[in-house]
């Protein structure tokens, strides 16, 4: 039987990842025998995990903590980790970009050098970086891929291009298994208000509800490519199986869209009419004009693309928030 460890399982994305998972998969050949372990920090963010409960094995542990990461890594011995765990708002790292990059580079450095300690050397472990770390593309470089110049903009993206250039050197100077991904915007139902299509999805059922007359927003003019979580999960899923230790691998659709398109959108799912206001307060200091992804690569090494439309997205992650209000 394999052994999966996922960090940050109660976390938007590894919910997602859970449930795929837990599911009959024939493209995710070790989902079928497979022993899944998880990691959390809030005891109240297990709840939404609790219909899986007798399918995981959960940990609650600050991954900061190199003695507990290594016990943990050292009692499990997995044959899989899926490192999710991380702040993950660019906008929120401004804020706060100390803890932001503290957590996210030492997180991911104990659980590395307690692969490398145990001599886990078979261990595939799924680094998930981020597109934020393109930052400011020059038009000519896209659609973006693997070779595109670095240019970080927020201190989430500093700690991003670590978390991505650790598990590098990880892989050329010990030889671990690390698979690095770049993921582009990933959307869905049951994701944190603190991203846009959330956001916005939250407002409209706030509205809805009576709770407000209008929806406050920020910049609409920038553009970018969304993929559904449940598309980007099972790319996670295949990638970390079927990809090759060392490289990188960007994944989105391949479609960037204007957030303002986006927002008309979602308010055309209601019946309602809904006055829009632009706040500069909710601006970041810098923003990328345009994020859009190529991702030739790993479409060639998994015969990945997403299949689940931005329309559909958009709908689920609105009737979420309408269950929630």
């Amino acid at each position: 039987m394999k052994k999966t460890l996922i960090t940050g399982a109660s976390g938007f994305v590894g919910k997602h990842l859970i449930e795929l998972l837990l599911k009959e998969n024939k493209q995710v050949c070790f989902s079928q025998n497979n022993q899944i372990f998880g990691t959390y920090l809030d005891p109240k963010s297990i709840d939404s995990l609790s219909i899986f409960k007798d399918k995981l094995n959960l940990a609650k542990i600050d991954l900061k903590d190199e003695k507990g990461v290594f016990s943990l890594i050292e009692e499990i011995k997995p044959d899989f980790i899926f490192h999710l765990a991380a702040f993950t708002s660019p906008a929120e790292s401004f804020n706060d970009p100390k803890e932001t990059i503290v957590n996210n580079i030492l997180t991911e450095l104990n659980i590395l050098e307690a692969l490398r300690k145990l001599s886990l050397s078979n261990t595939r472990i799924l680094i998930t970086s981020s597109a934020d770390i393109y930052g400011k593309v020059k038009k000519e470089n896209l659609p973006i891929n693997e070779d595109c110049p670095l240019n970080p903009t927020d201190p989430y993206a500093v700690s991003k291009i670590a978390q991505d250039f650790l598990a590098l050197q990880y892989f050329n100077a010990y030889g671990l298994k690390t698979i690095r991904t770049r993921a582009f915007n990933h959307v869905g139902p049951g994701q944190s208000p603190n991203f846009v299509v959330s956001a916005f999805a939250k407002k409209i059922a706030q509205l809805e509800k009576g709770l407000h007359n209008e929806i406050t927003v920020g910049n609409l003019e920038a553009k970018r490519d969304f993929t559904d979580v449940r598309d980007m999960v099972q790319a996670y899923a295949q990638i970390i199986e079927k990809g090759e230790p060392g490289e990188v691998y960007n994944i989105g659709s391949g479609i960037s869209i204007k957030i303002s398109e986006l927002l008309e959108n979602l308010t055309k799912l209601v019946n309602k009419k809904i006055t829009i206001s632009i706040d500069k307060k909710l601006f970041r200091p810098v923003d990328n004009p345009e994020l859009v992804c190529d991702a030739t690569k790993i479409g060639k090494t998994i015969n990945w693309r997403p299949e689940i439309p931005l329309n559909k997205t958009l709908e689920d992650t609105l009737n979420y928030w309408r269950n929630q209000i």
